[in-house]
């Protein structure tokens, strides 16, 4: 590739941010017209290299081919109408606010299959002329040979860079990639229907197709994409996501408690997700399909994190993987939801879960979990076994309140999944020599402080927690490396695992007392 990658990311966005200086808006505001034109642009540099191509067959069949859409797309190129090409809105010096908003239209228009309610068709009434005609150059300034995947990581570089200004929100529609990543290298989803309830911007989609790429296949004809998320606005950031890394999927605007626009239940293959942690408030009563869809009951307490694992279960085939992100708390959550999480573990579907250290979020500081099922290692020498690893220690720190793992950590972490499968390590991104060090002869063993393999009773006599630290241990140096304000996080965490058990104990009192004084007034 003749172009760095960071050089020109970091001065798009040192050009793009500078100009929302001089506007009223939010980074929540700012961010999807922005991307609109980062994928307005990919689209015109693609369109203007087929149009190449497409207008010397013309002049070669003297007058046999003429062109049209369908003969750009065949060729793997977004049609773009003449008013939506690039170079038309750059030579515009007044009314881009109405000429951007159209150019959307009409891509959407001439796009209907893949780009349909996609675009920010009306994203730029809100940008003053000035600002546009700024943005419309800054974005010119991407060099003419940058490859398409280039492209996608400009995109999904300038979706972080904005999860991380809007903070709370951002969190929404962003997971962090190198975690994203190693939920993917886990659970390997080679081929088959791959699906995403909380999809926000579609990294574990990029992810998955990336994948399926290094190993040599092709991603349109090995995998399906379905998704699914509640806000329209992070529906389009993840439509473009996908069109700009050159993906097609079903994504769908859905509230995945209430709706379910695929009919989920034991239909695909992998089952991927980072969602909304500990949400209160969701009405029970208008679960959709509960006794399928939520197998093991809906927990008692006012909190989502077992309604979403159940969704993730319930969407598998019986061969099925899924991975995912959840709070610290829900490894070790007690009464309806220990139960449920029992039932599950009882089922012999758990194969996986990893420690993640805190600072990995742009919204929260605390510490997670990811879990993976596999529904397929039932009949398995795996079959009544977990295999826990304790990650929190491993982590690259990118400033001073947030952590990511680089590519060797997440090949590392994913070849301990792959020995304790009996699956042949990797190597292409630099893990030898941590395998070396923990894994000299090639094969699983457990390792105090990082990977534990615990038995199913093992577990039962933990309370069924999935915690890895009740099974991993701690090294010699990790109990003397102690990190203070990790410890408070942590617990802080229990303490409100504590307050919400309690709430429920209060409701268990008040409606046994209820019950009773009924049965005293009888």
């Amino acid at each position: 590739m003749a172009t760095n990658f960071n050089d020109i990311a970091d001065r798009l966005w040192n050009a793009a941010d500078k100009l929302r200086a001089n506007t009223p808006l939010r980074a929540s505001e700012y961010s999807v017209p922005v991307l609109g034109l980062i994928f307005l642009k990919f689209a015109d540099q693609k369109f203007t290299a087929v149009d190449r191509v497409l207008r010397e067959r013309v002049r070669q069949s003297e007058g046999r081919m003429t062109l049209s859409p369908a003969r750009y797309k065949a060729e793997g190129a977004i049609y773009l109408d003449e008013q939506a090409r690039y170079g038309y809105l750059r030579r515009l010096s007044t009314g881009l606010d109405t000429a951007l908003n159209n150019a959307m239209k009409l891509i959407e228009r001439d796009n209907p299959e893949s780009l349909a309610g996609a675009l920010p068709t009306n994203g730029y009434s809100t940008l003053d002329n000035s600002t546009l005609r700024a943005l419309l150059a800054t974005f010119d300034g991407v060099p003419l040979d940058v490859e398409g995947d280039l492209f996608g990581k400009i995109y999904e570089y300038f979706l972080g860079k904005f999860a991380l200004a809007e903070g709370q929100r951002g969190g929404e529609f962003f997971t962090p990639t190198s975690i994203v990543k190693l939920i993917v290298e886990i659970i390997e989803p080679f081929h088959g229907l791959i699906f995403d309830p909380a999809c926000g911007s579609g990294g574990m989609f990029v992810q998955s197709a990336q994948f399926v790429q290094r190993h040599r296949r092709d991603p349109s004809e090995e995998v399906s994409l379905y998704g699914q998320e509640k806000t329209t606005e992070t529906v389009r950031l993840c439509k473009m996501n996908l069109a700009v890394h050159g993906l097609s999927g079903d994504v769908q605007s859905a509230n995945s408690y209430y709706e379910d626009p695929y009919g989920s239940t034991n239909r695909f293959d992998f089952v991927m997700a980072n969602p909304p942690f500990n949400v209160d408030g969701v009405d029970k009563s208008r679960l959709l399909d509960p006794k399928q869809r939520f197998p093991f009951d809906p927990p008692r307490t006012d909190n989502a994190n077992y309604l979403w694992i159940q969704l993730f279960y319930s969407a598998l085939k019986e061969t099925g993987r899924a991975g995912f992100v959840m709070p610290n708390s829900a490894s070790d959550a007690r009464s309806s939801e220990q139960e449920i999480r029992r039932k599950i573990i009882q089922r012999r579907v758990v194969d996986v879960v990893v420690s993640v250290s805190s600072n990995f979020f742009f919204t929260v500081t605390l510490p997670c979990t990811l879990w993976f099922f596999d529904k397929g290692k039932r009949q398995s020498e795996r079959g009544d076994k977990v295999l826990f690893i304790d990650a929190r220690h491993l982590y690259k720190q990118i400033d001073r309140a947030h952590r990511e793992f680089t590519p060797d950590l997440v090949e590392f972490l994913a070849n301990i999944v792959r020995l304790y499968r009996g699956e042949a390590p990797e190597s292409e991104q630099g893990s030898s020599a941590l395998m070396q060090v923990h894994f000299p002869e090639g094969i699983y063993a457990d390792i105090p402080g990082l990977c534990k393999v615990a038995t199913l009773a093992k577990i039962e006599a933990q309370g069924w927690s999935l915690n890895p630290g009740r099974y991993v241990g701690v090294t010699e140096r990790a109990a003397v490396d102690f990190d203070f304000k990790e410890k408070l996080e942590e617990l802080h965490e229990e303490l409100t695992l504590l307050n919400d058990e309690a709430h429920e104990l209060e409701e268990k009192i008040d409606e046994n007392m209820a019950r009773l004084l009924d049965e005293m007034g009888d």
